[in-house]
């Protein structure tokens, strides 16, 4: 064993102010810490709502409550009433004096690196150990591990990583919760008085009180749990009345047994330790299913499964692997905390696909995870503009990608990249994932082909328009027969435009034209429209970035081989919009003529062009002054 860090008496505070599963994913560092320094006194700083999670482990020794740091936000601190009980805190781990200090989370923002950073002074300790984030918010931080990203690591290996830090290592990757004899045997009673001899499923259909927005539809878990009830198990529903257990049972057609407020978490744990399976969403309880060793299936919808997923034998991770998905905790932020309003990721998760994850896992089968092919990388060098990637095509190439996708069959998002597209991805994080994750990105903007060879990028060839693309997609179908959509724009502008299209191209085929909305509520009725006419080729005018969200739901609940966001395209074609001379197209000023005839974009326009220029002017000077710095 190496030379401790640490005495062998040392105080150690470990900081884990989180929800129930998030401290469950720290019991696997709090137990390497507790092998290295079984002599130690750790004690753990968590929210009172997950003091149970801890208190009979012996992985500690003092647990620490307190729901004074519940800010996201550093003006909240400094409320008077908040003030006052984070001072009472601080004060109260002042007087112990630790020698290290174990910092258990990624310093997302900078209120809750502030709250870290003041929680470390106060213990006044040599050592503080935690995640180092880009930037400067880790320099309190004495023994760091650098953060990745959300998903990069699961966030129990990052834990582990950190107590590393102080020669804690350690394989053993599983969550644990203690639990009494008298728990252990309340189970085992429920167990003989409710199973009746059959094996038991759980389902928990909840999320915690943090976002309802990762749950599964209370009538997808029904037909589940009815399914397993007619394979011969005994289902029994789990949670509080706010977890939608009561809108399960009245969709069933069984009778599950209803035990819905009716354990505390030390029954429920133990009653998972006997159970067969466990089915539920991203919550707390499913981390005490995976802490149990009983089988599981867990759904996951806008959140990192590879953050928080159970991992390792007889745990199933069912996700859509969606171009926008996950959206929350992805990278170095917290994205959409409760996903987006359509939740599309969760309604392609079908019954049936839990059900034989759930079967398989029953029979002592590895279940097949079903999800929807990534497009395969195209054979062209790419350029990445301010963190945005665009293929280096010709016009050439985009035509016979476009011809490619079709042949075979499978979606393909296509993304028409301009500087405004670009502007807008540094803040929508969503966004940029999904343009790097198309099939295809080229560029729409004469900027981004300056920009691509100042900053020493790949340069990227040529201009290709959106609007122009659209016009070839009229002649191909002339010429092949490929059935266009013509989704979005205002009210009868998309008709205009096919009729427009169609006088030049007379042998188009276009089956259908809609306005329709990007709005969640209209989502599933868009879909069943396009579906009945089963399109090759969707044009969707939405503007961006909602019709390349929009697009990124829903490929795969469609028909169609390429699915392509065309912006204002629909508005040039049906003469809505007058189009910029060529002249001004060549030298790249078709944004001046558009905000000539359309001054209220002016606000768009900044975006375009000079916000753009600056922001690629910033990472010039960067790139200078890390390539010096380097050579140094």
């Amino acid at each position: 064993m190496s030379n401790a860090i640490l005495p062998t008496n040392a105080k150690i505070l470990v900081v884990k102010l989180a929800d129930l599963g998030d401290v469950l994913t720290a019991t696997p560092a709090l137990r390497a810490l507790r092998h290295r320094y079984p002599h130690a006194e750790i004690d753990v700083l968590l929210t009172r709502h997950t003091v149970a999670a801890l208190e009979h482990s012996p992985l500690v020794d003092n647990l620490i409550p307190s729901d004074n740091f519940r800010f996201f936000a550093l003006r909240d601190a400094l409320k008077p009433v908040l003030a006052a009980e984070v001072w009472h805190t601080l004060r109260q781990i002042r007087q112990k004096k630790y020698d290290a200090v174990v910092i258990l989370h990624h310093l997302t923002t900078r209120a809750g690196a502030a709250k870290y950073a003041a929680i470390a002074r106060a213990g006044r300790a040599k050592i503080v150990a935690g995640l180092r984030p880009p930037g400067n918010r880790g320099r309190f931080l004495s023994h760091t591990v650098p953060d990745d990203g959300f998903g990069v690591r699961h966030e129990i290996d990052y834990w582990l990583a950190v107590v590393g830090r102080l020669d804690a290592a350690s394989d053993d990757r599983e969550m644990s919760l203690a639990v009494s004899p008298a728990d252990e045997q309340w189970a085992a009673e429920t167990i003989r008085t409710v199973a009746e001899n059959r094996p038991l499923a759980v389902i928990h259909p909840g999320s915690g009180g943090f976002s309802t927005g990762r749950r599964w539809a209370a009538e997808n878990f029904a037909a589940v749990a009815d399914a397993l009830i007619e394979r011969g198990l005994t289902v029994a529903l789990v949670g509080t009345p706010a977890d939608g257990t009561d809108a399960v049972q009245a969709a069933m057609a069984g009778k599950p047994v209803n035990l819905t407020g009716k354990t505390t978490l030390h029954q429920l744990a133990a009653l998972l330790r006997r159970a067969s399976l466990f089915i539920g969403g991203d919550s707390g309880v499913t981390h005490i299913a995976a802490a149990s060793g009983v089988p599981l299936v867990s759904i996951f919808g806008p959140t990192n499964a590879d953050a928080w997923g159970a991992r390792g034998e007889k745990r199933v991770v069912l996700r859509a692997e969606l171009p926008c998905a996950p959206c929350a905790y992805v990278g170095h932020s917290v994205g959409l905390r409760h996903g987006c309003p359509a939740k599309t990721c969760l309604k392609l998760i079908t019954p049936a696909q839990v059900t034989r994850a759930a079967f398989a896992l029953l029979d002592g089968k590895s279940p097949e995870t079903e999800n929807f092919p990534a497009p395969a990388p195209l054979p062209f060098p790419t350029a990445t503009i301010l963190g945005v990637r665009l293929h280096a095509v010709t016009t050439t190439d985009v035509h016979a990608q476009i011809e490619s996708f079709i042949a075979a069959g499978t979606p393909h998002q296509i993304c028409t990249v301009n500087p405004e597209f670009v502007v807008a991805a540094q803040r929508d994080l969503v966004f940029r994932r999904i343009i790097n994750r198309a099939a295809l990105a080229f560029a729409d903007g004469t900027g981004l082909l300056k920009a691509s060879r100042w900053l020493g990028e790949t340069p990227l060839p040529e201009r290709i328009a959106g609007v122009d693309t659209v016009e070839t997609l009229a002649k191909l179908s002339a010429e092949k027969g490929y059935r266009l959509y013509f989704l979005g724009a205002m009210p009868g502008v998309a008709e205009k435009a096919i009729a427009a299209l169609k006088t030049r191209y007379p042998k188009m085929v276009a089956v259908g034209a809609f306005a329709g909305s990007p709005r969640a509520e209209d989502e599933d009725a868009i879909v069943a429209r396009i579906r009945a006419v089963q399109p090759d080729v969707v044009l969707v005018a939405y503007g961006a970035p909602k019709q390349d969200k929009w697009i990124a739901r829903n490929m795969y609940r469609l028909p169609a081989a390429v699915l392509m966001g065309v912006g204002g395209a629909f508005d040039f074609i049906a003469g809505e919009t007058p189009r910029a001379p060529l002249w001004m197209q060549r030298i790249g000023l078709e944004w001046l003529h558009r905000f000539a005839h359309q001054p209220w974009r002016w606000r768009r326009m900044w975006h375009a062009v000079p916000h753009f220029m600056w922001l690629v002017l910033k990472e010039k000077y960067r790139r200078k002054n890390d390539s010096q710095f380097t050579r140094r």
